[in-house]
């Protein structure tokens, strides 16, 4: 479902790479039941497709290194492997993602065959189970979400609003307003409940202003009318609200903060403020009521982010007219629901968001789908089965030496910086000491006791997972702050930074080729997860990272003319990644994407100074296909960038994502480094070396 329930703040503020690098309790979960022991599983590694990996065969000597390290190194593989028509998007990340799938799909079926499962195996077996189970939800048709609809169709008066969304919300359903839980920035040890602006159905707020994105806004207006003609709505009705639901739209997105202004200022995130306080901005909507009916003591502060958005969403109350709202809330959830419901939702969902919107030419397969919806319910409790078929014991081992090596390599660096004052030195270097990785898979496993699915419903089964995970979400808010929780699951190809909890986090999935082989020359993992690991710690020092001290909490430890300083240098960088034309007359955003960049210039360097630091005086370059040690630790770099995009996609992400196109990842950060000019033999007025005095070096 289209929520904007509330991500994790560790990845809204540092997540590497794809996310683009996330979302969804009344009574407790029950006690947990003695189960008998779990069956073992296994996969069957002759049925996944393979990984990338960098290989000399695949450089392209007509496009020399030093002229663009992107194309010298994945020119020939990215004009070979367009992007499939299932996605919108080709590449290294994709093709480990698809590996981490096809393993999963192993591990569901053998579930979903088990004819007396408990556990987390009925859990995974029955969600994908109803999922596969077309004839039934074609049978169903909109049966099981008439009890949804019936709430919206006795919606009488504008006083009913803040109570179905209050109820609806206590489900796990949320739209105009999302709301979880997570460490206060003023104290990082609690968590508090953080209310944020919801309610749009476009990627920005940019979509629904100007001509740059009218085509989209004239699409989706069209979606809108079709998802209420399929319920049954007629033609003319459906077209008519369709309008006024973009309206109600359009007046929200006028208050809502844009991708980049989120990306460039954390503090948007935090506005504490009494519940008396927050009823006086919104005095339709009563916030006390809301935590009750939350199921969550009334607090004495909890975070209402702009402020601004929620005085106009309670003033709309009384000024849209009910049947307005009515049409927008019944969208809303058949919309959200669509990818679980017969074939005709689900293919007008994709048709709009998939292939109008970002270029996907065709869905993905059905059991695909379903995993999907398998990890965005029980993720958790798949990545439980999942490492134990898919993560070998030495790959933890070798990477806590590897964090290990870049974490020493980071200290040497902050301790020799010419820019930075020893006060303001010295609070970085008590960050750098506290912080804390975490390898693979979380110490302590979920508890799903309570969570009771059937192999009666699909959509049953979403609902029932949807209110048990906001069930969840909520019992945690006023509690200390679990540092065990895990904001991705084990299967995930990504890693993230949490600034609250000064934290650095790989998933399972990604500790394969290219990041990671613990077979593999040491010069291709310092270049593919050294990289990364080093990117994950700069996170820790990046523009966001950086407002936050060594325990997590919102704090200026800065000096004021080392602020000053660093604001120089990364000024710089935005101004370097400003010029990066991505499409034709669409420049990549350095504002926007700036905290990546910073990560991935620092973390690239860190990491090279590890594997020099780790092999010692004496190293001998073994030379492998011909090709040095630096050469293959700039090519395993690039190939981890190893990446097609459809333009549709690339035009969304130009937008919204914080993360740079790949081929500019690439090519960014080797061109501001000596060390790569010389490991290549470039010289200067060479395009991947920069000018003197526009070469950037912060961390």
């Amino acid at each position: 479902m289209k929520t904007p329930a509330l991500k994790p703040l560790a990845l809204a503020l540092g997540t590497i790479l794809l996310a683009a690098c996330s979302k969804a309790p009344e009574a407790p979960p029950a006690a947990a039941a003695v189960e008998p022991a779990a069956p073992s599983l296994s996969i069957d590694a002759s049925l996944l497709p393979p990984m990338a990996s960098f290989a000399q065969t695949d450089l392209d000597p007509a496009t020399p290194a030093c002229a663009d390290l992107n194309a010298h190194v994945n020119g020939r593989w990215l004009a070979a492997n367009p992007v499939p028509g299932d996605r919108t998007t080709w590449g290294s990340f994709e093709m480990l993602a698809e590996r981490s799938l096809y393993t999963q799909k192993q591990i569901v079926e053998a579930a979903a065959a088990m004819t007396s499962a408990s556990g987390t195996h009925k859990l995974i077996g029955d969600l994908y189970a109803t999922g596969m189970d077309e004839a039934a939800i074609e049978a169903a048709g909109l049966t099981p979400v008439q009890p949804l609809l019936a709430e919206i169709d006795a919606l009488a008066a504008p006083t009913d609003l803040p109570a179905y969304l209050r109820n609806a919300a206590s489900q796990g359903r949320m739209n105009l307003v999302g709301f979880g839980g997570e460490s206060d920035f003023q104290d990082s040890s609690k968590v508090i409940g953080y209310a944020v602006p919801g309610g749009l159905g476009l990627p920005d707020k940019s979509y629904y202003e100007g001509d740059t994105h009218k085509a989209e806004r004239e699409a989706y207006q069209a979606h809108i009318a079709a998802m209420l003609k399929l319920a049954g709505t007629d033609e003319a009705t459906a077209a008519a609200q369709a309008a006024q639901v973009l309206s109600i739209e359009t007046a929200l997105a006028k208050v809502t903060y844009s991708s980049e202004e989120l990306s460039r200022d954390v503090s948007k995130y935090y506005n504490p403020v009494s519940i008396d306080a927050a009823n006086a901005i919104t005095p339709a909507f009563d916030w006390g009521a809301w935590f009750d009916a939350n199921g969550v003591a009334r607090p004495a502060q909890f975070s209402l982010s702009n402020p601004d958005f929620f005085k106009t969403l309670d003033g709309m109350f009384a000024t849209v007219p009910m049947e307005d709202w009515k049409a927008y809330f019944r969208f809303h959830t058949l919309d959200g629901l669509a990818p679980y419901l017969p074939k005709a939702f689900a293919d007008q969902n994709f048709a709009f968001y998939g292939k109008t919107l970002r270029g996907q030419q065709e869905q993905k397969e059905r059991w695909k789908r379903v995993l999907d919806t398998v990890n965005g319910t029980v993720g958790e409790a798949l990545g439980e089965l999942y490492v134990d078929v898919a993560f070998p014991a030495e790959s933890k081992a070798q990477m806590e030496t590897l964090v290990g090596n870049l974490s020493a390599a980071l200290k040497a660096r902050i301790e020799a910086l010419e820019w930075m004052t020893p006060e303001t030195k010295a609070k970085a270097l008590e960050k750098w000491a506290s912080f804390t990785p975490k390898i693979g898979y979380p110490d302590e496993w979920r508890d799903w006791a309570g969570l009771a699915t059937t192999r009666d419903s699909y959509v049953g089964n979403i609902i029932a997972a949807s209110k048990f995970n906001h069930a969840d979400a909520m019992s945690k808010i006023g509690q200390p702050k679990d540092r065990g929780e895990w904001g991705m699951t084990p299967q995930t190809v990504n890693a993230y930074y949490n600034p609250l909890m000064n934290e650095i986090v790989f998933p399972a999935a990604i500790l394969q080729p290219p990041f990671f082989d613990p077979k593999a020359d040491p010069a291709l993992n310092y270049g593919g997860i050294g990289a990364v690991i080093g990117h994950e710690m700069i996170h820790g020092y990046d523009d966001q990272g950086s407002r936050f001290d060594a325990k997590g909490s919102f704090a200026n430890w800065w000096q004021p003319a080392d602020a000053e300083g660093f604001k120089g240098k990364t000024t710089m960088l935005v101004e370097q990644f400003d010029a990066y034309e991505a499409l034709a007359g669409k420049n990549v955003n350095g504002n926007l994407t700036l905290g990546e960049n910073i990560a991935d210039l620092g973390g690239l360097t860190v990491a090279h100074a590890a594997m020099l630091a780790a092999q010692g005086q004496g190293y001998a370059d073994p030379m492998v296909d011909g090709l040095t040690q630096d050469q293959r630790f700039f090519g395993n770099w690039a190939t981890v960038w190893r990446r097609n995009y459809t333009d549709k996609e690339l035009n969304v992400r130009l937008v919204t994502d914080s993360h740079a196109p790949a081929r500019f990842r690439a090519n960014g950060a080797p061109s501001n480094m000596p060390t790569f000019a010389a490991a290549f033999g470039c010289k200067d007025g060479d395009p991947m070396v920069r000018p003197e005095p526009q070469r950037i070096a912060i961390w």
